[in-house]
């Protein structure tokens, strides 16, 4: 009961902050509350929240996943060249995510099966997806793409960009598969301790490698999305994203060590950095403030955290 009553606390101290935020930004610009602004901030962080979506259930494990930046690169760019190929639209996104989800099966048998740890795996994994993005596209950027591909990124669905609807299913699935079934229970068992999850008959590296196809499956869909906006695919793309969505998990309150976080704090934690993003470039402050300020914004969550944890 102590547990859940903290949980709520913390939960509910991240909300008032975030309204905090969104109070001061409405008072230093008339922009920020505008229905259009608002929606440019969903939209903008549609892309995010669906890469911390699977960040979150990574870093639940007690693992870490660098390569989500990379993997949304190369799944990109080879899926715009397959458009470009005359392959059909929807078979073209399906051997997308079939890509992105191979690559985080690979980092999850890298870790569990060869012992790696997660940082060194995926770090060595996001440097050889970049890699094969620039050598598949010899540095240049793939355009002009099928008008129904670019639907998935800037069309619209009453008045929500299709984006914005896209992430709100995953993070609805996310909640579920976390909080509502047996699979979600026995991540947070092993996060909390994996030798007492073994012991107790839980397949912990079956599900180790789940989380990070999961992960590579949810990069792959955001590279999609990203692209469908831009109508661009550069093997650049992706870079740094990485860390927006580790960001977002910790800002919402995901813990380092395993076994501690939620998805709707998550949520939170992507709408906190992108109000960031949004509310610093309405004030027209500069990009090299704005990353000073995103690593103020998660300090003072980690910090926040380890005291709620020593607290309780």
């Amino acid at each position: 009961m102590k547990k859940n009553t903290a949980d709520y606390s913390e939960r509910f101290g991240l909300v008032i902050a975030f309204l905090i935020m969104i109070f001061a930004l409405s008072l230093l610009s008339d922009r920020f509350l505008t229905f259009q602004n608002i929606l440019n901030v969903l939209r903008q962080s549609s892309i995010n929240g669906i890469i911390a979506v699977g960040m979150t259930m990574v870093i639940l494990t007690a693992g870490i996943d660098l390569s989500v930046g990379s993997i949304l690169g190369l799944t990109a760019v080879i899926t715009a060249d397959l458009l470009h190929s005359g392959i059909p639209v929807v078979f073209a996104i399906f051997l997308g995510l079939l890509l992105g989800s191979s690559i985080g099966l690979v980092n999850g048998l890298l870790i569990t099966k060869i012992k790696i740890p997660p940082f060194i795996a995926t770090l060595g994994m996001m440097t050889l997806t970049r890699g094969l993005a620039f050598t598949f596209t010899q540095g240049k950027p793939i355009t002009g793409l099928n008008e129904g591909f670019r639907f998935i990124g800037t069309g619209m669905a009453g008045p929500f960009p299709f984006p914005v609807i896209i992430a709100a299913i995953v993070f609805v699935a996310g909640y579920i598969f976390l909080k509502k079934s047996r699979h979600g229970e026995n991540i947070y068992a092993l996060g909390n301790n994996e030798t007492a999850a073994e012991f107790s008959g839980i397949p912990v590296k079956r599900y180790v490698t789940l989380v990070y196809a999961v992960s590579g499956f949810l990069s792959a869909l955001a590279g999609m999305i990203l692209v469908g906006r831009l109508d661009s695919a550069q093997p650049i793309i992706g870079q740094g994203y990485e860390f927006d969505a580790i960001a977002a998990v910790v800002v919402g309150g995901t813990s380092f060590t395993g076994g501690d976080g939620s998805i709707w704090g998550t949520l939170i934690g992507v709408l906190i950095i992108a109000v960031i993003n949004n509310g610093l470039n309405l004030l027209d402050v500069s990009s090299f403030y704005e990353q000073v300020v995103k690593g103020v914004v998660i300090a003072v969550a980690l910090l926040l955290h380890r005291y709620a944890k020593k607290k309780n």
